[in-house]
């Protein structure tokens, strides 16, 4: 049998999917060739997720926890224990915490946000991942917003500002290709670690965390070279602060900051100046850090000064908001604003701030949070101050492990839903393919039995009534019952985003960041940079627990002075202020010498779990996680 899908994880590409399911029970799952981005092929991430369908360690059972045991539930009997809870707390909603992950995507999924919005509960803001840079593009352009992917075959050049590609976007990589082979020139900006050397022309190593020092640097190019037209600034607001506060930077102490040589500098000056188009893609690492709004900001800033914007094969490519295409409206409550909130990157921390009233009732899903957020030790220790807590998944995953009550729940394939994307405009119909095994239930499921268990009941609006309020949208042509015939639908959108530089702010001029703070010095005693990097196999924790390893590697520059104990050593450890984490140590070429690279999201009951050793802080805009600002020492036993 062969069903058309899409694919809901955390993935920008949101790939149309065709599954076929042989008489024997064997699944295939490849890209729909009939699809203009996926064009037929899917990454290792989609593949592998498979395995997790039908993994032994799934729950399929409500599990309720009983002393150090865990204990079989009906599901009667668990949604009448979370009503009873709710009740018990309803009195004073905002000591009731919800926290929603982004484990996976689709309309759907947000029911559980309006669930808790009736409800008046407390929430969290921020995220931990690409938050700082959202807000920098709306700072800079009044809008999220860029040209659409498949422009970059327009590009005569493209600058990748630290995107690997391979791991985070497999059908930005097949673009980039397809237009390199094409003659567009290719120049790529990273610490090292990727995998983007052989789809590059030029690769430039920089300094982590310090990429608004090298735009800089090439802005100042520009200025002293007039190579800046008049025209083009009348589309900005700001401009003489921001050439003073350029100007202002000795040219060798912008190179010595972001620790690239002057050759370098005017390799990617010269692909800036040459005319163009010139496309930047901006990579969400280097905005995890304590400046990673800044850093974005001026990159955004060079695109703008080379007279990038507002063309065919220019623009500055980051992550479109998902909102473009679909309509979640219909899932925010009347009182949003007077909720009170927490802050993602912080959670922990702020759990245990929290009074007036303190966090009693935790109810999660899809989120991981006590592996994904910082510091992650502090959140399980405030976790334990909370009296009782809900934790939706399909695993026993190191949140899970701390929740009083598992809810088993419905995973990919496994129910109907309608999908958006945040690298193109196509929007999908998520066909069910399976039914959940054992007893498991969707998330809107669960949610929708158990507000008709309360007093006064929560009563979630039906499924279909979901779908058409998403799909109610001026963009949208077409019907609910023409995107399950067709399985997807392309929302309407310029393919060149503010054209003629006419930009989103209210003036139409584009903003430039007020300030260039200077990279503090890593503290005594911890050299290296701590860089937990996106992994090519899974979507963060989501790793099937077969393929946990043992002992996490970590990879440092043969220059590391830690590289003398030889190509690999099976027992050390990364040390932080926070802890120290078990690993095994391997070289990797191309790497700058000051980091230590982490695949991030193995699981800390596996003995992985980096971000044990991560402070919690906060971006300087977007409340996002600055992950990649902890320092941290290399240690034999």
């Amino acid at each position: 049998m062969k069903t058309v899908t899409a694919c809901t994880l955390d993935c920008p590409d949101s790939c149309s999917l065709v599954v076929e399911t042989s008489p024997n029970g064997k699944t295939t799952l490849r890209g729909n060739p009939d699809h203009p981005v996926t064009a037929g092929f899917v990454c290792r991430k989609a593949r592998n997720f498979v395995k997790r369908l039908r993994s032994p360690y799934r729950i399929t059972s409500p599990l309720l926890r009983r002393g150090g045991e865990w204990l079989r539930l009906g599901w009667d009997e668990a949604l009448d224990l979370c009503a009873r809870k709710i009740g018990e707390y309803r009195r004073e909603p905002q000591s009731i915490l919800h926290v929603h992950g982004e484990g996976a995507k689709g309309v759907l999924k947000q029911a559980s946000k309006l669930f808790f919005a009736l409800l008046g509960s407390s929430r969290v803001k921020g995220s931990l991942c690409d938050s700082a840079g959202y807000v920098a593009y709306v700072a800079d352009f009044g809008s999220r917003d860029n040209n659409s992917v498949t422009d970059l075959l327009n590009a005569r050049a493209i600058v990748n500002w630290g995107r690997d590609l391979s791991r985070s976007s497999v059908h930005t990589a097949a673009v980039v290709e397809r237009a390199r082979r094409g003659g567009t020139r290719v120049l790529t900006v990273s610490p090292g670690g990727m995998s983007n050397a052989s789809a590059s022309d030029i690769t430039v190593r920089i300094r982590p965390g310090t990429d608004r020092f090298l735009a800089a640097a090439v802005i100042r190019r520009l200025i002293e070279r007039e190579r800046i037209g008049e025209e083009l600034l009348t589309h900005t607001k700001g401009w003489e602060d921001f050439r003073e506060l350029v100007l202002a930077r000795d040219p060798a102490g912008l190179a010595a900051a972001c620790e690239v040589n002057d050759e370098d500098i005017e390799r990617i000056y010269s692909f800036y100046a040459d005319g163009g188009p010139v496309a930047t893609i901006v990579g969400t690492g280097l905005q995890r850090y304590l400046h990673g709004g800044e850093n974005v900001r001026f990159i955004n800033a060079l695109a703008v000064l080379s007279g990038n914007m507002g063309r065919s094969g220019g623009g500055s490519h980051y992550h479109l908001h998902s909102l473009h295409s679909v309509d979640f409206g219909w899932a925010k409550g009347p009182a949003e604003s007077s909720r009170r909130t927490l802050v993602y990157p912080t959670i922990g921390r702020n759990i245990l701030e929290a009074s007036a009233p303190p966090v009693r009732m935790l109810w999660v899903n899809g989120s991981n949070f006590v592996n994904q957020a910082p510091d992650s030790l502090q959140t399980v220790r405030a976790l334990e101050k909370i009296k009782f807590k809900v934790v939706v998944d399909a695993f026993m995953t190191d949140t899970a492990r701390h929740a009083d009550l598992v809810l088993p729940c419905a995973l990919i394939l496994e129910q109907e839903d309608i999908v958006a994307s945040y690298l193109h405009d196509f929007v999908h119909h998520v066909k069910k393919v399976f039914d959940p095994p054992g007893e498991a239930r969707t998330d809107y499921e669960i949610l929708s039995e158990l507000g008709r268990r309360l007093d006064p009941p929560i009563l979630l609006p039906d499924p279909q009534t979901c779908f058409r309020a998403a799909l109610d949208r001026p963009n949208i042509e077409g019907t609910l019952e023409e995107l399950r015939a067709k399985c997807f639908i392309e929302a309407k959108r310029p393919a060149v985003a503010y054209p003629g530089m006419v930009f989103a702010h209210s003036d139409g001029k584009c903003r430039f960041p007020p300030e260039l703070h200077p990279e503090p010095p890593p503290p005594e005693g911890y050299p290296l940079r701590l860089l937990t990097l996106i992994r090519g196999d899974s979507i963060h924790s989501q790793i099937p627990q077969e393929d946990q390893a043992a002992r996490p590697t970590v990879w440092i520059a043969p220059e590391n002075p830690f590289a003398e104990s030889g190509e690999r050593l099976e027992n050390a450890w990364v040390v932080s202020p926070l802890g120290r984490l078990r690993v095994e140590v391997r070289l990797m070429a191309g790497l700058h010498p000051a980091v230590v690279l982490y695949r991030r999201g193995d699981w800390m009951s596996a003995g992985g779990g980096a971000n044990r050793l991560i402070a919690a802080g906060l971006t300087d805009m977007g409340s996002g996680a600055p992950f990649y600002e902890q320092y941290v020492r290399l240690e034999t036993e």
